[in-house]
């Protein structure tokens, strides 16, 4: 059939959508469907016909029916926008493949879907090749655990700085979302470097990388938006740290303040001196320092090192001591020295950057 018998046929057919029997309507329903592929002179009433019949057609087939349609009108870029529409506030079965890919449905139309459905819309419409910074962000308020990792997967999707900061403090809790918000590669760095302390080894690794291969123009943009977003909430100081306090700035007048002197510390007990010892040494605040050795994490030592270019070996010290408890500790230390030896102090010295945005927010 030429493309004008076609289009001269398209009446007849509208008329026909009254047709009363099931079976006569999803034959119709498909035969319309077809002389929309094969005609490319449409006119905008035409198109308008073509969306209105279209809709009303599918919305009285069974699901199996309007899933075709939505599959064969996902990818149209000409697909009628009333159609699209309709398809995209169906069940999730039917929506998904017009949600996912279909190029007609505006912004607005997206956040009506977003706005009043449930998840398995929100994660079709994380998907999409593109997601708009406003869109996001009714998925981020809205959208469960495995639909903000979707989300967060998605390169094409346009997250605003509210939005990141709000994907960010639900991934800290979260071990499922650390991977999707460490890989992210439009993280601010600001914020990258927040999920430093909550994720596994690898990970800190990856931002580490990060860091070392960083533009400094980017860094100090980064920077600068942390020092707007760090609030601390650090709990008390110790019963003596004041005490501990006024033996370490004698030490330090005394010139007696070496990385050796940390190593004393550790040895004899004294936690709080040690703490306060490495906080000045690397220039981080005390509650940084404290979170560091209180749960460990030899890595983050590592970094505190490194940026003070101690050698591997007093580092090696710190970490026997502070494992000191674990029957393994000396295999496990030296796992650490050979990490110590790969971080480059170029890497160290702008992770602790970030760190040091702490101290400055709590002397603010």
């Amino acid at each position: 059939m030429t493309e004008t018998a076609t289009l001269s046929r398209l009446p007849d057919l509208i008329a026909l959508a009254e047709e009363g029997s099931s079976e006569k309507r999803r034959a119709l329903l498909r035969e319309l469907t077809e002389h929309f592929f094969g005609s490319s002179a449409r006119t905008a009433t035409e198109d308008t016909l073509y969306g209105a019949v279209l809709a009303s057609l599918a919305a009285d087939m069974e699901t199996a029916v309007r899933a075709e349609l939505s599959a064969r009108f996902a990818h149209a870029p000409d697909a009628p926008h009333a159609l699209i529409r309709r398809l995209a506030h169906d069940e999730a079965a039917v929506a998904g493949a017009v949600l996912a890919t279909s190029p007609v449905l505006t912004d607005e139309d997206l956040l009506g879907v977003v706005r009043k459905h449930g998840q398995d819309h929100l994660r079709a419409v994380s998907a999409r090749a593109s997601v708009s910074e406003a869109v996001s962000e009714v998925i981020v308020e809205r959208g469960d655990d495995e639909t903000l990792g979707t989300l967060l997967r998605n390169d094409g999707a346009r997250l605003s700085r509210k939005s990141s900061e709000a994907a960010v403090e639900r991934a800290r809790s979260n071990p499922a979302l650390h991977e999707a918000t460490v890989s992210r590669a439009t993280l601010p760095a600001d914020l990258l470097n927040e999920m430093y302390f909550v994720v596994e080894a690898r990970l800190r690794t990856r931002i580490l990388e990060q860091n070392a291969r960083m533009d400094p123009a980017l860094l100090e943009s980064a920077l600068a938006a942390g020092r707007a977003r760090v609030a601390t909430d650090d709990g008390a100081l110790p019963a003596d740290y004041a005490e501990c306090l006024a033996y370490v700035e004698e030490l330090k007048a005394a010139g007696q303040l070496t990385p050796q002197m940390l190593a004393r510390f550790l040895r004899s007990g004294g936690t709080t001196s040690f703490l306060i010892a490495l906080a000045q040494l690397s220039d981080i605040d005390f509650h940084t320092a404290r979170q560091i050795v209180e749960r460990r994490e030899l890595d983050a030592l590592a970094v505190v090192c490194k940026s003070a270019d101690l050698d591997r070996a007093l580092f090696l010290t710190y970490a026997v001591v502070l494992l000191n408890d674990d029957g393994d500790a000396m295999a496990k230390a030296h796992s650490y020295a050979r990490m110590y030896a790969e971080l480059t102090r170029e890497a160290a010295l702008r992770t602790l950057r970030f760190w040091r945005m702490r101290r400055g927010a709590a002397a603010a």
